[in-house]
């Protein structure tokens, strides 16, 4: 820092201010009106920066700022406490921010980057407007002769047709329908680009644990760039990702279930789901197995805060299809975990024989079965319909107290594969809220 400002040939504002925008913008004739404005607008007016919610939080957290939640520009104090930060970091005090860390990696979701390409549309809409402006007469001028929306339509029509992000469905079976829904990816837009991503990014980080499958990745040039989210891994408000653990009281594991972001997770020492208990919901032995910031070892069990909820909380759901998953190896768990997903379903479903306790759960969430909204009696049964007379202590007041469940009748998927609904029901059998009542593709779950 000193050495720097030894050569800086600045000595006041007004040079520095002039010196800033003579870099900006070259070419152009400096004048002191005008090097301030550029200056203000850099980090300091609310129209051309935004820090956004996310970014004054983890910011706050990186300077340890109390106020200012809600401010998305900078101000002094933010400056002096960076360089303070620097300072420190050049002194040997502090850590440097680990790239890799699910702490520093946020999930930017459908509807943030579609909000941004429809922010986009409307700045093209007021650059338009204020042109018509400036050349009509204002007099005469009608509000629909000032705006024209094609702009927008035109920007969000292009994010959905040909973003590299948005992609056909695969539809080959349920698993495979369910998996391209979970799917996160470092590349596209704003993200990295598989030829110049090295081997730190793709690889597997410790922070990853109940929150990104080490196993279900491609195997050719994306691998470790595109992954799939663990079977009870959840995004929080921030885009960040978090996993569930079952909440230790003064030794006991409770029934509570916490959600922990990556940063969170750091300060607690958590056991394993597989650790023994007592009848009385304690540990058993003395030294347990658990983890802290990231590193296994024993752990004397008064100091365990949290424990894993399930043994498959680390893997994503197609890998947790797996039997057995434990004794595989990881390259050959990988090919099974992909490969699931390109069995095309038979035209008559049988079960497996050995299965994990996942499959109905998958089966029914992917949504291609058809599953009881509310509890009643089967009124009806055909092919291609199902009726259902409500429960009279589920009905809403003034409607017919009936529920018609249309049944999808072999339809070409995206995959050309077939869809194609059985009923699992008959007539005046009783059925519960969230009962399968006709089989999909790739199913046989009669209840």
């Amino acid at each position: 820092m000193s050495d720097t400002l030894r050569s800086d040939s600045t000595t006041d504002r007004i040079t520095a201010l002039v010196e800033i925008y003579r870099m900006m913008r070259p070419g152009e004739p400096p004048t002191k009106e005008a090097a301030e404005a550029l200056f203000e607008s850099l980090f300091f007016s609310e129209e051309r920066y935004d820090l956004s919610q996310v970014g004054r939080m983890k910011f706050n957290s990186s300077i340890m700022r109390e106020d200012a939640q809600e401010q998305g520009t900078l101000d002094e104090t933010d400056i002096i406490e960076v360089m303070k930060k620097l300072i420190a970091i050049r002194n040997g005090k502090g850590e440097v921010d680990d790239i890799d860390h699910l702490g520093n990696r946020r999930i930017r979701s459908v509807g943030e980057m579609a909000e941004n390409q429809f922010r986009v549309g409307l700045v093209r809409v007021e650059r338009a407007v204020k042109e018509r402006l400036s050349l009509g007469d204002l007099d005469s001028i009608m509000p629909q002769d000032l705006i024209n929306a094609k702009p927008i339509s035109a920007a969000v029509k292009e994010f959905f047709g040909s973003s590299q992000l948005s992609q056909f469905m695969d539809q080959n079976n349920p698993l495979s329908e369910v998996t391209h829904k979970r799917r996160i990816s470092a590349l596209g837009p704003g993200g990295l680009t598989r030829e110049r991503a090295g081997f730190e990014v793709r690889d597997v980080h410790v922070t990853h644990y109940g929150r990104l499958c080490p196993i279900e990745t491609p195997e050719g040039p994306n691998i470790g760039l595109i992954n799939s989210l663990s079977a009870y891994a959840r995004c929080n408000e921030f885009g960040f990702l978090e996993t569930p653990y079952r909440r230790v009281v003064d030794g006991v594991v409770t029934g509570d279930v916490d959600y922990l972001s990556a940063i969170e997770e750091g300060q607690y020492v958590i056991a394993q789901a597989n650790t023994v208990l007592a009848e009385d919901n304690t540990f058993a032995d003395e030294l347990i197995t658990a983890r802290l910031k990231g590193e296994s070892g024993l752990h004397p069990r008064d100091n365990v805060s949290y424990m894993d909820v399930a043994t498959n909380q680390v893997v994503s759901i197609a890998a947790s299809l797996i039997p057995f998953l434990e004794h595989d190896d990881a390259n050959r768990a990988l090919m099974g975990a992909n490969m699931q997903r390109q069995a095309v379903p038979t035209l008559k479903a049988d079960k497996p024989l050995v299965g994990t306790g996942v499959e109905r759960n998958i089966a029914v969430d992917s949504g291609v079965t058809a599953v009881a909204k509310r509890g009643g009696t089967i009124q009806s049964v055909d092919a291609s319909r199902i009726v259902v007379k409500v429960n009279e202590d589920e009905l809403v007041p003034g409607e017919a107290g009936i529920d018609i469940y249309n049944l999808t009748k072999y339809t070409r998927s995206n995959q050309n594969t077939c869809i194609n609904q059985r009923p699992t029901v008959m007539p005046g059998e009783p059925v519960s809220k969230g009962d399968v009542l006709a089989d999909g593709p790739s199913t046989d779950l009669v209840n």
